[in-house]
């Protein structure tokens, strides 16, 4: 059994100063509004509704925690998913999209405990310039990145290895990138995300 399937809903915080403090490893999710994070987050940990999504994009605006327990040690976290706001809907005020992202800026950049980032990106749609805008804030962190092509399920094989081509030159600044054609309802790179995430978090359990 995966250490994703043990996640267990932690804590929430609105802001950077609510976070408990860095400890165990973190893998952050962060993509745009309606990009498949809460589905991703939920078929990783094989659980229905782990994570939540709202019915009105843009609305969640917390940072989620899901820790995992050590099968030794209960009590003891081993590590965590984090799930950070989505970004970039049109609808939310500009106080409110401003306020998020100093919030996604500043857990990327100053979050000791990070080791590895989760990157959603829709497969129709590719990058957009919000996901570049994104980028300028992960590159310089030196973090790995996971890119998750979600929906990918809606493209046949050839149109997928495409797009990943495509999606690898767009995210060039970042130097340690993986990308994975992602499908929550059809499971597609399901294994070969679990795998990467598993290894961010802790080599010799995943071993």
């Amino acid at each position: 059994m995966s250490i994703l399937h043990r996640a267990h809903f932690t804590t929430s915080a609105a802001r950077l100063d609510q976070l408990p403090p860095p400890s165990a490893p973190e893998v952050c999710f962060v993509g745009r509004s309606n990009s498949g994070k809460s589905s991703a987050i939920n078929v990783l940990t094989q659980q229905r509704r782990l994570a939540f999504s709202s019915k009105t994009p843009g609305r969640t605006r917390l940072i989620n925690m899901f820790g995992m327990p050590d099968k030794l040690e209960p009590e003891r976290d081993i590590g965590y998913l984090v799930d950070l706001p989505g970004y970039g809907y049109a609808s939310v005020a500009r106080e409110d999209r401003t306020a998020w992202a100093h919030v996604l800026g500043g857990y990327l950049r100053d979050r000791p405990s990070l080791v590895g980032i989760v990157l959603l990106v829709d497969i129709r749609r590719g990058v957009t310039d919000l996901d570049r805008n994104l980028i300028e804030w992960i590159a310089p962190s030196g973090k790995p990145v996971l890119a998750l092509l979600t929906k990918a399920d809606k493209f046949a094989y050839g149109q997928r290895v495409k797009m990943q081509f495509s999606v690898k030159q767009e995210l060039a600044a970042i130097g340690m990138l993986h990308t994975v054609p992602f499908s929550s309802t059809h499971r597609i790179g399901l294994e070969d995300a679990t795998t990467h995430i598993e290894n961010w978090i802790s080599p010799q359990v995943a071993a």
